[in-house]
């Protein structure tokens, strides 16, 4: 019986796939990976043979790498087996580091400004000897992806959930606000926003994809096509930039800034979806029991934030 010639497939080989599709580039994956370029060149040349097919397209020069089908398919299936391995290993450290070890926690940017510090500081209190690495970014995808690799332990996120090894929580219903310049005619209106208004406006949107994405989704849903005349994923410049009179914003309430004076944040008229704020981790992992705490530490604030309206944070020791 002729051997099974996938049987000699090794990790390193799957790793130097998965390096060079990130990097489309041998010479920045070797990097990555610590390795020679002829070195992750081989791998990938050993791999084609084991697996009978090109699984990259090599134009040469300064062209980038690209994969072909067939190394479009092998490459989810490596990127799961990588990022297994991946976890494993954060268990070792997170377990050899006992309980004075390090929580790594994914967030962004309205999070961290309005929900992260109250959680930090109850789990600060009850966990003194823990320290908390933070990671931000505004893609939600690209947190997610830190969480199936192991490099962060705990990652806040908004639902819908990406397909990958994950287990979340919902923490927050954020309602979507009109953020508009305090000497707007719609600041003195009494009447709530409608859509239709909020489609008679320039809107200054979001740039990442996953955000810009769910909102138009939203938007799309209704019949609104947005006027979109800037995007940034910076809340302080949506800020200005709607104060100066530049254009409105449609964000979630925990985006707003109730201390800037030159805004105001109008609940709409129409009944709108909310972004739903959850809390994902690595549904294979070990799971300390610190970030069991902190998780259960989000939660709790994240009702007392709910019950008193995003515009109010916890009194100190409320959620405790």
């Amino acid at each position: 019986m002729e051997p099974d010639r996938w049987l000699g497939i090794e990790i390193r080989h799957l790793a130097a796939l998965e390096a060079v599709a990130r990097e489309r580039s041998f010479h920045r994956a070797a990097e990555r990976l610590g390795y020679t370029q002829s070195a992750v060149s081989a791998q990938i040349a050993l791999l084609e043979r084991l697996v009978g097919e090109r699984l990259l397209e090599r134009p040469g020069g300064r062209r980038p790498v690209s994969l072909t089908e067939a190394g479009q398919l092998l490459l989810r299936h490596a990127e799961r087996i990588v990022a297994q391995l991946a976890a494993a290993r954060a268990d070792l450290a997170a377990v050899s580091s006992g309980a004075a070890g390090v929580l790594r926690v994914g967030t962004y940017q309205s999070v961290g400004a309005r929900l992260l510090p109250w959680v930090m500081r109850d789990f600060g209190s009850a966990w003194p000897q823990v320290e908390v690495r933070l990671e931000e970014s505004a893609d939600d995808e690209a947190l997610m992806r830190l969480v199936q690799f192991g490099e962060v332990d705990l990652t806040f996120m908004s639902f819908p959930v990406p397909d990958g090894p994950f287990e979340t929580i919902e923490l927050l219903r954020d309602p979507y606000v009109l953020l508009v310049a305090r000497d707007s005619p719609l600041a003195e209106r009494a009447e709530r926003p409608t859509l239709r208004d909020v489609a008679k406006l320039p809107l200054i949107g979001y740039r990442e994809r996953g955000n810009h994405d769910a909102l138009q989704t939203r938007l799309q849903a209704r019949g609104i096509e947005a006027r979109i005349v800037f995007r940034s994923d910076d809340n302080g410049t949506v800020h200005g930039l709607v104060a100066a009179g530049f254009g409105a914003a449609l964000i979630p309430r925990l985006g707003y800034d109730p201390h800037h004076d030159d805004v105001v944040a109008l609940e709409l008229a129409s009944r709108f979806t909310p972004r739903l704020i959850g809390m994902a981790w690595h549904r294979d992992r070990y799971q300390l029991p610190a970030a069991r705490a902190f998780i259960d530490t989000a939660r709790a604030i994240s009702t007392q934030l709910a019950d008193e309206g995003t515009d109010r944070a916890p009194a100190p020791g409320d959620a405790t």
